[in-house]
């Protein structure tokens, strides 16, 4: 997909679990102007707005591998694990994941242990907002696990 930059109407994001949209440029493994990189799944992608560089991209999601629902890539909406997962399904399979993994997780849940385990689930809409702007305004890097150069 080429970008929109003149007014033609775009692509747009949206997570379904805590509603962040905005426009995205690409969709897939080799984001455009880059050079030798392949994401190691099919992800919504986007110009890094903050970077004169072209071959800058943020990660914006992509969509689960379980319900295949579009999720961005907060800590608080997915995990990518070999494939992205939803939380919701992260949690409704958490057995299934190794060892390392559900320790993780069980340690980012450990200060919300106060709260009813309904609603620990679901960030406040603050601290909500405050992880998808950290994730979205974070570039990968060489050694992002999301990416593989060739």
């Amino acid at each position: 997909m080429e970008s929109s930059t003149d007014g033609v109407h775009q692509n747009m994001f949206t997570c379904h679990l805590c509603s962040l949209s905005t426009p995205f440029t690409y969709y897939g493994q080799k984001p455009p102007n880059t050079r030798a990189i392949v994401l190691l799944e099919e992800c919504f992608v986007t110009k890094d707005p903050f970077s004169p560089d072209r071959e800058r991209f943020l990660i914006l999601g992509s969509n689960c591998s379980l319900c295949h629902i579009t999720v961005c890539v907060g800590t608080g909406c997915s995990l990518f694990y070999t494939k992205r997962f939803c939380m919701q399904c992260v949690n409704k399979h958490l057995d299934q994941f190794p060892p390392h993994i559900q320790a993780e997780l069980a340690k980012k849940k450990q200060p919300s242990k106060t709260e009813p385990q309904s609603t620990s689930k679901k960030l406040h809409s603050s601290e909500e907002d405050e992880v998808v702007s950290k994730s979205v305004e974070q570039t990968p890097s060489k050694n992002d696990s999301r990416t593989h150069e060739h």
